[in-house]
Order: structure tokens, then C-alpha cells, then sequence
């Protein structure tokens, strides 16, 4: 065995180790395979099938009046009669449980939503796993991070027809690819200074999904250097569930070239082989 297999070796066991981690993260038992329903919240307060209580939503934050026979658990302690929530800032989210369910309350492009989670969900009991192009060391790109001289709010579709998201990106990540010059306005990633890539490329729609796929990149270096790790490119919850409200990339994040690296369009109980596999 040579050095350079030795290397490959290495390489896709880490990104093998990486990609369990992430669908055991989806696959969770209240994570976004879970969910049985998006509902939007009014004045009005309604009733759902899949959560106790009748909800409704104000300036003033979310409220639930519980049935005599209904109980939620907030912050671990039993609640009954009515309920109110403090309002949500945008894109955060709490969670009550409900049995072996959990509520999560949550506000998405200004409006306040509950989206039930069932472990018993068989969007949930049914996966798999997701299919992927095979790992492969050079869709892991050298790029260079360009931060602004200040942080842009930038405005973006959903797949919810009519939503709207607003990120802050701080900069944007250049790169080369085949010869060609490329660049993407990066947002503000989980981890302090990292960055989140929202992208689509010329294989969106055709092996890879279509709406939108979505890369980490860890805080670059001092001299701005960044990985681009496409072969670590996944795709978000709304490649899965009708119940979620992702973004979609930013017109300049819209690639021409295809990046054949990453995971693959996600197809319920059967997954698009990747190229070159059986």
C-alpha cells in the first residue's frame, strides 16, 4: 500500500466517521425526521392533531390553553390551564414535552410556528441513511475568506412560498475550481468564527437536491485561509420533511459548475446511487 492510499484511507474513514455522526444527528429522536406538522400561529387560537392544546400567538409571545386531561412539561415542570411564552427572537426556538413528543415553539421570517416532533414518526422509523458521492480529497478546496469591512444582512428566500430570512454574512470565501474563479457570500456559522455556506451548483436538481444544500467551514486561518470541504456538503431538513421553512443561497451562491461531491437527493425509502457505484 502506497502513502497516497494510506492518505485515502485515512480521508474517507474521517469523512465516513463524520457522515454517521451527522445521520445519527437527523435521524435523532426528535429531530427533524420527527416532526408530523408545521403550524402557523394566529390571534385566533386553534387546535392540532399532533400537540394538546389550543394555540395562538400575539406581539406579546405564543400562548396555550390546556384541556383539563392535558399536560405539558415546561422546563420539566408539569403545566396546566394556560400558558404563556415570552416572545421568540427570530430563528430561535423552545421546546415543552408532551409524553414522548416534543413541542417546539419557534419563529421563522416573523411568524411565530409549533412543529410537533414524534420519535414514532415513520418518516423517522423509516430512514436509512443518505446516499453520497464517494469522498474524495480534491472536493476538499483551499480557499481564501474576504471578510467586509462590515457584516451585511443579507435577505433570502425559503422554500415556504412568501417567507423571507435574513443572515448576516461577514464576508465571502474565493476559491478555484477547474481553472475557473469562484466566489460565496459566507454567513455566520454555529461555532464563534465559523462559517455557513448556502449553495447550489449545475448538479442541483439532478443527483444532488435542488432547493439548496449547505456547508460548515471552519474560522479560517490568521491569514484568512479556509477548507471547502464539498465532500462534507449536506442537505437541509427540507430535503426530507414538507415540515420545514430552510433557506434558499443568495442569487451569487447559484454556481454553474457542478460540484460532484457531498450527499445526494434523498428519495424516502430508495436514494440515487451515486455515480460509479453499485
Amino acid at each position: 500500500m502506497t502513502v497516497q492510499d494510506t492518505d485515502q484511507d485515512t480521508f474517507t474513514a474521517d469523512w465516513a466517521r463524520w457522515h454517521r455522526e451527522h445521520e445519527a444527528t437527523l435521524s435523532d429522536p426528535h429531530g427533524f425526521l420527527a416532526i408530523t406538522g408545521l403550524h402557523w400561529l394566529t390571534g385566533e387560537p386553534q387546535r392540532f392533531a399532533d400537540a394538546p392544546g389550543a394555540w395562538s400567538a400575539g406581539p406579546d409571545g405564543v400562548t396555550v390553553t390546556l384541556d383539563d386531561a392535558e399536560e405539558l412539561l415546561v422546563d420539566g415542570a408539569p403545566v396546566h390551564g394556560t400558558h404563556h411564552f415570552a416572545p421568540i427572537p427570530e430563528r430561535a426556538s423552545r421546546t415543552v414535552r408532551s409524553g414522548d413528543a416534543v413541542i417546539e415553539v419557534a419563529r421563522r421570517g416573523g411568524h411565530d410556528i409549533v412543529r410537533p416532533r414524534h420519535p414514532d414518526h415513520p418518516l423517522r422509523t423509516g430512514f436509512g441513511g443518505v446516499a453520497a458521492y464517494p469522498p474524495d480529497p480534491r472536493w476538499a478546496v483551499t480557499g481564501r475568506y474576504v471578510p467586509y469591512r462590515e457584516p451585511r444582512d443579507v435577505t433570502v428566500g425559503s422554500v415556504v412560498d412568501g417567507l423571507r430570512h435574513v443572515y448576516q454574512a461577514p464576508g465571502l470565501v474565493k476559491f478555484t475550481l477547474g481553472g475557473e474563479q469562484l466566489r460565496l457570500t459566507a454567513f455566520n456559522g454555529r461555532a464563534p468564527g465559523s462559517l455557513h455556506i448556502l449553495f447550489t451548483d449545475a448538479t442541483s436538481g439532478i443527483t444532488t437536491y435542488q432547493a439548496c444544500r449547505s456547508l460548515a467551514v471552519a474560522a479560517p486561518a490568521a491569514d484568512g485561509t479556509v477548507t471547502l470541504d464539498f465532500n462534507r456538503a449536506v442537505n437541509l431538513p427540507c430535503a426530507y420533511t414538507e415540515f420545514a421553512t430552510c433557506p434558499l443561497p443568495p442569487p451569487e451562491n447559484r454556481l454553474t459548475v457542478p460540484i460532484e461531491a457531498g450527499e445526494l437527493i434523498y428519495q424516502n425509502d430508495r436514494w440515487l446511487d451515486a455515480p460509479g457505484t453499485e
